[in-house]
């Protein structure tokens, strides 16, 4: 028997007010496993009275909560870090199933929210004000934050545990109150996450998980008059429009938005370095990663050595059910996904591109897409110009430094970005010059909880992660008192 043969799919519910509310008599959706389409649970959507539930319980539960001492919501989180990490496995597992990702990443994702929960506990302890030095003895003047209310979330499917517990612990450690409505695609993260904070002792409203249709539930939420600010993590038309609606409603927003992350490979680049690295960067989550590299521009002189490297060590992944202890790659997330893998392949050739590898769906149960290279991509391609979200790397080649800064730059996107070079000067004159919110070179070096999050232009506003995660969460209050 498979080493990771899961026990019993976890029991899908929504989370209001301190309780557990399945199905009943509640519309809902099937959650299907991408790897083989099988069904694994029933999820129930939220009523008009459910949302009204959460929306007051969260209100009522902020009255306490931000006045809890920052120790006190500290220790909640700490509590939460130390049970994700004991039950590590167990959750890896149903991740695996409704997500598709290879139990290993899986895991790794476990873990990674774990430190995420630990890091915010502390910072949270942290979020001080200060004193400004007065023009009058007479006069104290001093600068305090404070949270904003209740907030809503919404989180996305292709990291649905460490996504959602991003949100979920900055809006608590600020001392705000949440209702998150995560992915329906991949539920089991935020019903187990609702369950550990339960466990961990948060009162109840501090946190609540809704389900639905997703612009039915967002209209709703975002109208209402107690949320005060919303952070959403997903694809840019859809963030838009959810800006759009918050921006009517004069409220705070935090979107991580979708990218196209440019990758600038320079011909002194260290390249067997550089092609291990950027395929199994690739090859992560099926390529389901809104930083994974997307559009590599490779210096002539490289690009052959390069793509030789690359294509033989991107086309090594071994496609498979996430817990079969042999597959690096799982499937993707929906068919459709499928399907725009094909769209884009299909654009790319009939604009001149060439197929190195893969390209074609394969004949097999699941949502699978082989890891496909394309050579001599045109600027003008789709896939070059659209976020592929997917295992397709298009590969062109280019001269001068100028010339392919332009390029990485012409697109509205500007998320992550990677460079590959020895030379410092070369690596600080483009580092600066990328229009993107992250830049690694030599490296895969951002997503961290100590280190912002977050793009410009059609990328997204705001940061998650580093001390600039309370940023949207807190108000800022200036206090002047006469004290004579």
């Amino acid at each position: 028997m498979n080493a990771h043969q899961p026990m019993p799919y976890t029991a899908l519910s929504m989370y209001i007010d301190g309780q557990f509310i399945g199905q009943d008599a509640r519309s809902g959706e099937s959650v299907l496993n991408p790897a083989d389409d099988t069904i694994l649970g029933h999820l129930p959507h939220a009523t008009k009275e459910d949302l009204d539930h959460a929306l007051d319980a969260a209100s009522r539960a902020f009255e306490q909560w931000r006045w809890t001492s920052p120790l006190e919501r500290s220790r909640i989180l700490r509590r939460v870090a130390d049970l994700i990490r004991e039950r590590a496995d167990e959750i890896a597992r149903d991740l695996t199933r409704d997500q598709g990702k290879p139990f290993a990443e899986a895991r790794n994702e476990v873990y990674s929210a774990a430190d995420h929960a630990e890091w915010h506990a502390e910072e949270g302890r942290r979020i001080y004000g200060r004193v400004v030095p007065p023009r009058s003895p007479s006069v104290r003047q001093t600068v305090i934050r404070q949270p904003v209310g209740v907030c809503v979330a919404f989180s996305p499917w292709n990291f649905p545990f460490n996504q959602t517990l991003r949100k979920i612990s900055a809006a608590l450690a600020s001392g705000c109150t949440l209702i998150i409505k995560p992915a329906e695609d991949a539920p089991s993260a935020a019903v187990t996450l609702a369950r550990l904070f339960h466990e961990a002792g948060l009162p109840p409203g501090c946190l609540n998980v809704v389900w639905g249709v997703p612009a039915e539930i967002s209209d709703y939420l975002i109208r209402s008059p107690i949320v005060k600010k919303i952070s959403f993590t997903g694809s840019t038309p859809v963030g838009k429009q959810l800006a759009a609606l918050a921006g009517a409603h004069m409220k705070r927003v935090t979107m991580e938005l979708g990218g196209h992350s440019p990758v600038l490979v320079f011909d002194d680049a260290d390249i067997p370095l550089a092609a291990a690295l950027l395929a199994r960067l690739k090859g992560l989550n099926a390529g389901q990663v809104c930083m994974a590299p997307s559009r590599f521009y490779v210096h002539e002189a490289v690009r052959d050595e390069f793509t030789d490297a690359f294509t033989k060590a991107f086309s090594s992944q071994v496609l498979g059910d996430g817990l079969d202890a042999a597959t690096t790659m799982g499937p993707l997330a929906h068919k459709r996904r499928v399907g725009a893998m094909e769209q884009l392949v299909a654009d790319a050739r009939n604009r001149g591109a060439s197929i190195v590898t893969g390209g074609k769906t394969l004949s097999r149960p699941g949502n699978f897409f082989p890891p496909t290279v394309l050579l001599n991509t045109p600027d003008d391609a789709r896939v070059m110009q659209e976020e592929p979200f997917g295992p397709v790397v298009p590969i062109t080649r280019f001269r001068e430094t100028d010339e392919v800064l332009a390029r990485a730059n012409a697109l509205p996107y500007g998320l992550a970005s990677f460079v590959f070079t020895r030379s410092l000067k070369t690596s600080h004159y483009v580092s600066t010059r990328l229009e993107a919110g992250m830049v690694s070179v030599n490296h895969f070096g951002i997503a961290l909880p100590e280190t912002p999050l977050g793009g410009v232009k059609d990328s997204g506003i705001g940061s998650e992660g580093g001390s600039e995660t309370f940023d949207a969460y807190v108000t800022t209050k200036f206090i002047s008192e006469e004290t004579a």
